[in-house]
């Protein structure tokens, strides 16, 4: 094979490979009548290693993620279709057991991945029936949950990033949420961006967004936090970007 046909050949994986993961961005769940949803990736090149799910567990529960790969581009890109994929299937067969999934997630993994690699995923269920979030934080930025009164939580329970160790055990955390509450999931590209000088956005610029948006619904969130985001950076972007806001209404 020529080096015009490998590199045409590299080319149509890749293309290939940026419509699958585009399609697993866009598939969206159904609406439930006491919580609304957004969001939101923006990669660097034509595939990243960020990713989010929404998956409809029951007419009352409803399943969703966000992860982070480690690495960048194509192999990272390979290793987060990885995640999607396995989090659909585990929470189709277990339902609302978070630590089950992950931990289950964590062993595909383990198995399928090149040695050094792996993803933070904040895995959470919310339970409109009871307006409860149960969830497992596997290494990733704790989400933080703003209330109607402006103060804010941050999830944290869970373990280490999966794909690390294959025995990996996992804690689940429990928070009530109220009408009005906001939950607010991110990846570090969006409290890493940077403006001109050299200056992070951080969490206080993600709070500032968030606080100082125009609206409280999830769509408005999540347009208040890129356009914060990219107004302090200039439009500058040093890596991908994927924010994931529930509201309970």
């Amino acid at each position: 094979m020529t080096s015009a046909a490998v590199l045409n050949q590299s080319y149509s994986q890749l293309i290939a490979a940026c419509e699958v993961q585009q399609q697993f961005l866009e598939h969206r769940a159904p609406a439930l009548d006491t919580l609304s949803y957004s969001a939101r990736c923006r990669q660097m090149d034509e595939v990243g290693g960020d990713c989010y799910v929404f998956v409809p567990l029951s007419a009352d529960r409803l399943a969703f993620a966000i992860a982070d790969a480690s690495g960048k581009g194509l192999p990272a890109a390979l290793m987060i279709s990885n995640v999607q994929s396995s989090l659909r299937t585990a929470a189709l067969f277990v339902e609302h057991d978070a630590p089950a999934i992950v931990e289950a997630v964590n062993r595909q993994l383990c198995a399928a991945a090149p040695a050094g690699k792996y993803a933070t995923l904040f895995y959470g269920v919310f339970d409109a029936a009871t307006s409860t979030l149960r969830y497992v934080n596997a290494g990733h930025n704790p989400p933080m949950i703003v209330r109607r009164n402006s103060l804010v939580e941050w999830l944290e329970a869970g373990g280490v990033p999966v794909g690390m160790f294959a025995d990996a055990s996992y804690l689940a955390g429990s928070v009530q949420l109220e009408r009005g509450d906001l939950l607010v999931a991110y990846t570090d590209g969006v409290v890493e961006a940077v403006n001109p000088d050299g200056e992070e956005w951080g969490v206080d610029g993600l709070r500032g967004a968030v606080a100082n948006g125009p609206t409280r619904c999830a769509d408005g969130v999540v347009d208040a936090i890129f356009t914060g985001m990219y107004g302090f950076s200039r439009g500058h972007q040093t890596d991908d970007a994927t924010v994931v806001v529930l509201q309970v209404r």
